[in-house]
C-alpha cells in the first residue's frame, strides 16, 4: 500500500517510535510511573498477545501473551489500562469494548503505579523473565498496566509498516500466506517471513467493497488451489488467532486484509465516529492540577485533558463556554451521582483553554482547562482523574453499571449478589 494518511488524531510523532528501542529501552529497568505525571512511552516494556477477556466497564482484562513456548498453553494474562491510556483500533482511537476476543494485540505496559490500589494482580518485577515452563519465559510480565493497547493495523500505520505478501498456498478456501513486516520505504531490512493462516472466514476489503474469500478467489486474487508468487503485494492485515492442526503450536490467523488505502481509510473513519459517539456520552477523562479554592465552595480548577481522541472532541472546549465536571475512579468510573454522573457534578464555566507547545507525551492532549464553579464537590483535586463534558455535548443517562452510587467505593469489585435470585 502506497501513500496510506495517518488519521488526522494521531500526532505525527508516533510514526517516529521504533519497537526495537522501546524493548531495549524496558529491558533495562522496569518503570513504575508516578501519579501526576505521563510517563515516556520508550520506558514501557512491547509485547503482543490474543485478547481472551474483557471487562470493559473496568478498563481491564487478560491477553494470552506470546512467547517462545507453546502458545496454547499460555494462561490468560490480567492487564488494566492506565487512566490516560491510549487504545487503538483500526487505526482509529477505541474502547475496549470495541475489539472483539480473539483480536491480536500490541501492548506497550509498566508496573502498577500503586500496587495496593491495583485493580489487577500484581506480579513480581521480574516477573517477564521467570520460564513458566512450556510458556517459556515473558508470557506473564509484571509491566501489566498499559499506556498503549493497538491492533495489527494501529500498529502498523504508527510505525509506518505494511505486510508484504510473498506467496499464497490454497486449498478449499484455505490456506497459507508467506508474508513480511517491514517498513513501507524501503530502508534495505531483511524482515523474517512468517506463515499466516486464512479460511472462508478471512474478509477482504478494497475500497468501498467487502469481499468473500471465494469472490477474491473468483477474480484471480488467490488461485482456487495451489501456491502462486504474490510478489510482494503491500496490504494491511487483522491478525488474531485460532487452534490450529498439525502440532503448530504459534501459527497467527487472518482476519482481514486491506487491499488498498481507502479500504484502511474508510474503516478508520468509521471507528473513529463510533469513539467520539461513546466520549461524548461518558465525557472526556482528564486529571486535575491544581484547585484554587474560593469561598462558599467556589473553585477555580486546573486540568489536563487525556489524549488519544479525535481533535474535533477537543474543539469542543472553548474559552467562555459552559462545562459540567465529575470525579472519576481511575478506571474512568464516575464516583458520584445517585441518579448518574450530573446529579452530583460540578457545573462552571472555562476561563481558559491552553494549548502547551512542542509535543505531548502519549496519553495526554497537551490541553489545559481552567473552570470556576461556584460548589465544587469531594474528588476533584490533585492529582484524582475526572470527567468533563462541555455544554455542546448531549447530557445522557449512561447505563448503572459506569458509576459508583454515592461514591460507593465497594462497587468497585461486585460481588455475586449484584446477579438477581430467581
Amino acid at each position: 500500500m502506497t501513500g496510506l494518511n495517518f488519521p488526522a488524531s494521531v500526532p505525527a510523532w508516533c510514526l517516529c517510535l521504533s519497537l526495537g528501542a522501546s524493548m531495549a529501552a524496558a529491558q533495562e529497568q522496569p518503570f513504575r510511573p508516578e501519579p501526576g505525571k505521563f510517563p515516556p512511552l520508550d520506558k514501557a516494556l512491547a509485547y503482543r498477545g490474543e485478547l481472551v477477556f474483557v471487562d470493559h466497564v473496568n478498563r481491564r482484562g487478560s491477553i494470552r501473551v506470546e512467547g517462545a513456548g507453546t502458545y496454547f498453553r499460555n494462561a490468560p494474562h490480567p492487564f488494566a489500562m492506565l487512566p490516560y491510556g491510549v487504545v487503538r483500533y483500526h487505526g482509529a482511537p477505541a474502547e475496549l469494548r470495541n475489539i472483539p476476543l480473539g483480536t491480536v494485540l500490541h501492548v506497550r505496559g509498566f508496573l502498577p503505579p500503586d500496587p495496593k490500589n491495583s485493580p489487577v494482580p500484581v506480579f513480581p518485577v521480574n516477573n517477564r523473565t521467570k520460564n513458566s515452563g512450556r510458556s517459556g519465559a515473558g508470557t506473564a510480565p509484571a509491566e501489566n498496566h498499559v499506556l498503549l493497547l493497538e491492533d495489527e493495523p494501529s500498529h502498523c500505520l504508527r510505525e509506518g509498516l505494511a505486510w508484504k505478501l510473498k506467496e499464497v498456498e490454497v486449498q478449499n478456501n484455505e490456506g497459507l500466506v508467506v508474508a513480511t513486516r517491514a517498513s513501507k520505504a524501503d530502508k534495505g531490512e531483511k524482515p523474517v517471513e512468517e506463515k499466516l493462516s486464512f479460511d472462508a472466514t478471512t474478509r477482504l476489503w478494497r475500497g468501498r467493497e467487502s469481499l468473500r474469500m471465494d469472490e477474491f478467489i473468483a477474480e484471480g486474487g488467490f488461485p482456487a488451489s495451489g501456491k502462486k508468487s504474490l510478489d510482494g503485494k503491500s496490504v494491511l492485515l487483522g491478525i488474531n488467532w485460532k487452534p490450529t492442526p498439525g502440532n503448530i503450536f504459534t501459527r497467527f490467523h487472518i482476519s482481514d486484509i486491506w487491499l488498498d488505502d481507502a479500504a484502511m481509510e474508510r474503516a478508520s473513519r468509521h471507528q473513529s465516529d463510533v469513539h467520539k459517539a461513546f466520549i461524548r456520552s461518558r465525557w472526556m477523562p482528564a486529571w486535575v492540577d491544581a484547585v484554587e479554592y474560593g469561598k462558599f465552595g467556589r473553585a477555580v480548577i486546573t486540568a489536563t485533558l487525556f489524549g488519544g481522541m479525535d481533535n474535533s472532541l477537543y474543539a469542543d472546549f472553548k474559552k467562555g463556554g459552559s462545562a459540567i465536571m465529575n470525579s472519576a475512579e481511575n478506571t474512568l468510573k464516575h464516583t458520584n451521582g445517585a441518579y448518574g454522573p450530573a446529579h452530583m457534578a460540578s457545573r462552571g464555566t472555562l476561563l481558559d483553554v491552553a494549548k502547551a507547545s512542542g509535543e505531548p507525551p502519549l496519553g495526554s492532549s497537551g490541553i489545559q482547562i481552567r473552570m470556576e464553579t461556584d460548589l465544587i464537590i469531594e474528588g476533584i483535586r490533585p492529582p484524582r482523574v475526572v470527567r468533563v463534558r462541555p455544554s455542546s455535548w448531549a447530557q445522557v443517562d449512561i447505563p448503572r453499571e459506569e458509576y459508583f452510587e454515592n461514591g460507593n467505593m465497594d462497587e468497585r469489585f461486585p460481588s455475586p449478589a449484584i446477579f438477581p435470585r430467581y
